[in-house]
């Protein structure tokens, strides 16, 4: 079974920089496409963040120039490093996964339907 597990959430200070990190298991991240998402309370989810097995990617516009989407092989671990943190980026991030049709001959994506494992979450807070 596919697992990802998020982790690297913290509170900080605007200005400041977090790394986030996704453990997955089973799936090779090498296949396939990965995203970062994250969801504020009362809000959608969002995706703002992908990467596919030719190491295109793709940002949304309120984290370009900031995030840095990225993956380790030889871990199998998927990252996001975020700089420059603003208030409103305070949201649960999860990381997500997938080896389908869209993915191999697609994408990068930040659609939510495209993904089908997904990660538990890992909060992060930017006090202003």
């Amino acid at each position: 079974q596919v697992q990802l597990t998020e982790s690297g959430g913290e509170s900080v200070q605007a200005g400041g920089s977090l790394r986030l990190s996704c453990a997955v298991s089973v799936f090779n991240i090498n296949n396939g496409c990965l995203g970062w998402f994250r969801q504020a309370p009362g809000q959608e989810r969002e995706g703002i963040a992908g990467i596919v097995a030719n190491l295109n990617t793709i940002y949304a516009d309120s984290v370009k120039g900031r995030f840095t989407i990225s993956k380790d092989s030889a871990t199998n671990t998927l990252y996001l490093q975020m700089n420059s943190l603003k208030p409103e980026d305070t949201a649960m991030y999860y990381c997500a996964a997938a080896d389908n049709y869209r993915c191999r001959f697609g994408g990068p994506w930040l659609r939510t339907d495209v993904y089908s494992h997904w990660g538990q979450g890992t909060q992060v807070t930017v006090s202003s």
